[in-house]
């Protein structure tokens, strides 16, 4: 056995306990059911874009507060014959990033899909946050609200992108039965929180994906959980908090909800989503599933994976286990 054996071994066997808080369940029948009572106040308006086969609409709709959430619908005209309703990506983006223009999702457009991809609030696009803060934070977004599940900056952001899937399904271009939850990083994590959260039916695409085993990533990685550990370097007396608040968010206490095919990836090398966090939710998850293993890649997916999500969606079920 070589060592990349030797190491995929240990991975695979990887399956720690969770801790998960004792109102987790009440926690997010509350949160649903204050989501589902506030009005979408969605708008759509036709845009131009450099393709003659792209119909482009921006949109806005309210999230978790009366933030106005900026996205791109985006629409294949040579796949719209006969009125023919489209299956969906939903797209949510990485830490730090936006929605993006309308032409970065020509690959999923070029095979017939539509797309609707969203800012996460408060970060690299068009979207504000109108969050309320108590406390202080660390750089970035993530420790807004670190204290209290209630108020958490991470609460905000999954109820933005079930929003988002609750808009996108009323929009009548779109076949309700066909959508696909779709992102890297922090978009891989909440791509596995609405999968989890929704009742929709889905199938989950959650490369190099956040928001899995959180207490071991606060310790270990280089990436978004670093603001939560110089956080607690400034209040080392909030760790508890700190710890309490993340686990609510956490996909190594919600994987039992994952009824829906999803392929997940993990990079061997990467130091931020570190592979351990990873394995620890793929391992336990019971339903169809599929992992794609990039040996030597850090924080990134490679090239051909693309043809990898697409045979995962046409697929009528994930395999397990398949890594390349």
């Amino acid at each position: 056995m070589n060592y990349i054996e030797k190491k995929l071994s240990e991975l695979y066997a990887y399956r720690p306990d969770g801790t998960p808080p004792a109102d987790l369940d009440r926690f997010w029948e509350l949160t649903l059911q204050e989501a589902a009572a506030k009005p979408l106040n969605g708008q759509r308006e036709a845009a131009e874009t450099l393709s003659p086969y792209i119909q482009a609409y921006r949109v806005t709709y309210n999230g978790f507060d009366t933030t106005p959430i900026h996205g791109w619908l985006l629409l294949p005209l040579f796949a719209m014959a006969d009125h023919v309703k489209l299956p969906c990506i939903v797209s949510f983006h990485g830490y730090t990033g936006s929605k993006g223009i309308p032409e970065q999702h020509a690959p999923w457009l070029m095979n017939g899909y539509a797309v609707f991809a969203v800012d996460v609030r408060g970060q690299g696009g068009e979207t504000g946050n109108h969050l309320a803060q108590q406390y202080g934070m660390s750089r970035g977004w993530m420790t807004q609200g670190i204290l209290d599940p209630y108020q958490s900056y991470y609460r905000a952001i999954t109820v933005d992108a079930l929003q988002a899937l609750a808009w996108v399904s009323q929009q009548p271009e779109i076949d309700t039965e066909q959508l696909i939850v779709s992102g890297q990083s922090q978009g891989g994590g909440l791509a596995l929180m609405v999968g989890a959260l929704s009742e929709k039916p889905v199938k989950i695409i959650a490369d190099i994906p956040n928001m899995c085993h959180m207490d071991y990533g606060i310790f270990h990685s280089t990436g978004s959980l670093k603001e939560a550990a110089e956080f607690v370097a400034a209040h080392p007396d909030k760790l508890e908090q700190v710890l309490q608040t993340l686990s609510y968010f956490d996909m190594l206490h919600l994987y039992e909800r994952i009824q829906a095919p999803v392929l997940m990836s993990v990079g061997l090398k990467d130091t931020v989503c570190v592979p351990e966090t990873i394995f620890s939710v793929y391992n336990r998850i019971t339903g169809p599933k599929q992992l794609t293993v990039f040996p030597f890649n850090g924080h990134y997916t490679s090239r051909g994976h693309l043809y990898t999500q697409i045979d995962f969606i046409r697929g009528n079920a994930a395999e397990q286990g398949k890594s390349s």
